[in-house]
C-alpha cells in the first residue's frame, strides 16, 4: 500500500511539482498523470519492476500490452531498428496528439511493455502537464489508463483517486481531459496503415493524410482470438458498475424498455443525446451531449457510466449513435462495455 501523494496543477506548470513527479517516475514508482485522451498511469518504461506495478495497481492481465509515451519524435526513433516512412509522416501530422504507432520494436522497453511481442506502440501525448513530465523524466513511460481494469477510463484525476488510491505512489491533478476516449492506435508496420483501435483520430482524418487506411477485422466483429497487438482489443472494457444495454432506435423505443423494465422492477438510468432525453422519463437521466456534435459525447461519455453507481440505478439503457468519424470509437467503447445490444 502507498500513500499516493496528490499534486493539483490548474493554471500554469509548477515546475516543482514536475520535478517531484519526474523523480518519483525514475525511482521506479508509478505516477498518474493527464493527457489529451484520458488520466495515465505511469512507469519507467525501460524498468521491468517499475512496469510490473502498473499491472498490480491496476489489476491488469499480463498479455496486454502497454503505451510507451515520448515528448518527440527523436525519443521515438530511440526505440525502433527504423521508423518507417508511414509513421514518419503521420507523426509529422498528427503529433503530438491523441495517436498511438505500432512500429518495430528494438528491444529498449521492458518485455512486460510490449507483452513479448516484436512491436511497440509509442505515443507523443499533447498536454502541458505530460508534455513537462516527460521532457524532465527524459525517459519513455508506459502509461495505460490510470483505472482498475476493466472498468471506465479516467477523466478526471477524482476518478483515478477512486480507483488507485493508495495503489499508486503519486498523481498529478491537471484538471479533466479534453477527448475523453483513449488514443486511435495505428499499425504502422504493414504498407498500408491498420487501425486497431479507434479514437481522438478518425479513419477520416489519417486517409486525408496517407490515402488508403484499413480497419482491423476484429474492431468489426468486435472480438479477437489473437495476441492483441494493441490495448483495448481483447478484453471486456469501460463497463460501469451495473449492467449497460444498447438500444438501437428511437426515443420511444428506449421509453418502451424503460416502462417495461420499471414494470419489473427495476430502477433505470438512462445515457443519451440531449435530442432524446428530453423525450423521455426514467429513474436517473444523463445527457451526453448533442447528436449533432460527437466529440461532446465521446467527452462526457466515461464520466456517465461512472456516475451510474450500483444502489442508484439497477440497469443503464444507452442510444447508439453515428459511426461517422469519432463515432466509430464511441460505439467502439460502448459496444465493450454493454452487456446486451437491443
Amino acid at each position: 500500500m502507498f500513500k499516493t501523494k496528490c499534486w493539483h496543477i490548474r493554471e500554469s506548470i509548477d515546475k516543482q511539482v514536475i520535478k517531484e513527479a519526474s523523480n518519483m517516475l525514475r525511482d521506479g514508482l508509478t505516477v498518474a498523470f493527464p493527457t489529451e485522451t484520458v488520466y495515465g498511469l505511469g512507469a519507467d518504461a525501460t524498468n521491468e519492476k517499475a512496469v510490473q506495478g502498473i499491472f498490480q495497481a491496476k489489476g491488469r492481465p499480463a498479455d496486454n500490452p502497454l503505451i510507451a509515451h515520448v515528448a518527440t519524435i527523436e525519443q521515438a526513433k530511440e526505440m525502433v531498428d527504423e521508423l518507417p516512412p508511414i509513421a514518419k509522416t503521420l507523426m509529422t501530422h498528427f503529433s503530438p496528439g491523441p495517436i498511438t504507432y505500432i512500429l518495430p520494436s528494438n528491444g529498449k522497453c521492458a518485455t512486460n511493455v510490449t507483452a513479448g511481442l516484436s512491436t511497440i506502440g509509442v505515443r507523443l501525448p499533447d498536454h502541458p502537464v505530460a508534455q513537462a513530465l516527460l521532457k524532465e523524466c527524459d525517459i519513455p513511460i508506459a502509461a495505460p489508463s490510470a483505472n482498475l481494469s476493466g472498468k471506465p477510463s479516467p477523466t478526471t484525476a477524482d476518478h483515478v483517486w477512486q480507483d488507485l488510491s493508495g495503489k499508486i505512489a503519486g498523481l498529478v491533478d491537471g484538471g479533466s481531459t479534453g477527448v475523453g476516449l483513449e488514443s486511435t492506435v495505428v499499425d504502422c508496420t504493414q504498407d498500408i496503415p491498420i487501425i486497431l483501435r479507434p479514437g481522438g483520430i478518425t479513419k477520416e482524418q489519417l486517409e486525408q493524410v496517407v490515402g488508403n487506411v484499413m480497419v482491423d477485422p476484429a474492431l468489426v466483429h468486435h472480438q479477437s482470438s489473437q495476441k492483441p497487438k494493441s490495448p483495448g482489443m481483447k478484453y471486456t472494457h469501460y463497463a460501469p458498475a451495473v449492467d449497460l444495454w444498447l438500444v438501437s432506435g428511437d426515443a420511444k423505443r428506449i421509453q418502451e424498455i424503460v416502462t417495461e423494465q420499471q414494470a419489473n422492477g427495476k430502477r433505470i438510468g438512462v445515457m443519451a443525446s440531449t435530442e432524446t432525453t428530453v423525450r423521455l422519463q426514467a429513474d436517473a437521466i444523463i445527457s451526453l451531449g448533442s447528436e449533432h456534435n460527437l466529440g461532446d459525447i465521446a467527452a462526457s461519455l466515461y464520466d456517465a457510466l461512472r456516475t451510474f453507481k450500483e444502489g442508484d440505478v439497477d440497469l443503464i439503457l444507452c442510444e447508439t449513435f453515428s459511426e461517422k468519424g469519432i463515432g466509430q470509437a464511441v460505439m467502439n467503447r460502448l459496444t465493450k462495455a454493454a452487456t446486451r445490444h437491443i
